[in-house]
């Protein structure tokens, strides 16, 4: 059996962690820590195998008074948490940094594309990045995630901004994009394989299959009971905007890591597009 403790108590990946991992008692142990104020810090790390870091700052508007923020959660105090676990023992430390790291609203991400972060949110996350890399070493393994957006019920970010459209929109255009996105029990399959593996490095886990927005705005429509009207011939149009970025390019533009970068731990098959839609639209 392995011990994880879960840092970042209360948080929507961190809850759903836990929740996941407490399905294998015989596997696994699982506790949450609060990081919040310096309480953490008098925890005794010992006695775990592994430290998951998913307390941080994101889904926030920037200004420049939010940068030290951004460094201090983001930055300093997974680094900081990884200096105590790395002291007292832990094998290995999960990082959970982010896409944005790479700075693109359209474009494909491939194995040889460099970070080139443009937001606040996305310099703290390769900051701390690079400070973990000098952490890692044969007894201690960091394993740094980048997902694209995930998704899943009680989900923050983007996607439930995409809900409340398709289940308000009386249509939406067919656009010919895709998106790389990663549905929570996915990232959950994926994590329990890593955890058991104890293993380090960067890893990009995404859902099998891109996905097009048009077929996502239809499929949480369906999930609703709703039929939308999804008329073509403003796709040059739209994907012409979306190479501008900002709020076209987030919605119509393409977005996507190369499946090659994320076959690691990919024993577990994965759900449908249509069924990872059903389970987070249930109930909403």
């Amino acid at each position: 059996m392995k011990r994880i403790l879960i840092a970042g108590a209360a948080s929507y990946l961190g809850e759903r962690m836990a929740a996941w991992l407490a399905r294998t008692p015989d596997r696994f142990a699982c506790e949450t820590l609060d990081m919040r104020g310096d309480a953490w810090r008098a925890f005794d790390f010992s006695g775990f195998d592994a430290v998951v870091m998913v307390a941080g700052i994101a889904h926030r508007a920037e200004t420049p008074d939010t940068e030290a923020l951004f460094e201090a959660v983001n930055h300093r105090l997974p680094v900081e948490t990884a200096q105590k676990a790395k002291r007292e023992g832990v094998a290995q430390f999960v990082f959970f940094s982010t896409m944005s790291v790479y700075g693109l609203t359209v474009g494909r991400i491939h194995a040889g594309t460099p970070p080139a972060p443009v937001t606040q949110y996305g310099r703290s996350k390769l900051a701390a990045e690079e400070d973990l890399s000098v952490l890692a070493d044969a007894r201690f393994h960091v394993a740094v995630l980048r997902p694209p957006m995930i998704y899943g019920r009680g989900c923050r970010g983007n996607y439930p901004r995409l809900s409340a459209l398709a289940r308000k929109a009386p249509f939406f255009p067919r656009v010919p994009n895709e998106r790389s996105m990663l549905h929570i029990d996915c990232l959950c399959l994926f994590m329990v394989r890593l955890l058991e593996s104890g293993a380090g490095g960067l890893y990009f886990p995404q859902n099998e299959a891109f996905v097009p927005t048009d077929t996502l705005i239809r499929l949480i429509a369906r999930a609703h009971g709703r039929r939308l009207w999804q008329p073509q011939g403003l796709g040059w149009l739209l994907r012409r905007l979306a190479k501008r970025g900002g709020t076209a390019g987030k919605v119509f533009g393409t977005l996507t890591y190369d499946q090659a970068m994320s076959g690691a731990f990919r024993e577990d098959p994965q759900p449908s597009l249509a069924e990872t839609i059903r389970r987070t639209e249930a109930q909403a």
